[in-house]
């Protein structure tokens, strides 16, 4: 399935694509394309072949205090506990409401960092890819430290 957004990704247009990669679309295309774009032709020409996330006006989009990654694990019912914790600090990270997840703070200085020293979109994700592993990985010893 193809899955397109805004180039230049920070945080959300990132760990969006690790989530989809890893719980949604084993097999996921991504496409960075202009913030320019008509979001709302290119929904209507995908139809059923893919998704746009983290644009304006769309179903995986910013939703009240929320991200487009909180969007996607609620429309595809994502209930691993983990990434509900981790879905606090992608949100603390990508939105003006740094109070949700102190690691958020961290994980927007690195995305930021990740963001000037890749070539394009696409070796962003690969170099932060790893770095959302361990996030998870992380959320999941929290989670189970809690139980």
């Amino acid at each position: 399935m193809r899955w397109i957004t805004r180039e230049k990704a920070k945080v959300d247009r990132i760990a969006c694509p690790w989530l989809i990669k890893k719980f949604v679309d084993h097999t996921a295309q991504f496409e960075y394309v202009s913030a320019q774009t008509d979001w709302a032709a290119l929904t209507r020409q995908l139809g059923d072949t893919g998704f746009v996330y983290d644009v304006p006006n769309c179903l995986l989009g910013h939703h009240g205090d929320e991200c487009s990654f909180d969007a996607i694990i609620k429309h595809f019912s994502l209930t691993d506990s983990a990434l509900q914790l981790m879905a606090k600090i992608v949100r603390s990270a990508d939105t003006n409401d740094k109070s949700w997840a102190a690691e958020g703070v961290g994980l927007e200085a690195l995305a930021d960092g990740f963001r000037r020293i890749s070539r394009d979109d696409f070796h962003n994700q690969e170099l932060q890819f790893p770095l959302y592993d361990a996030l998870y990985a992380h959320c999941q010893a929290r989670v189970a430290v809690a139980r």
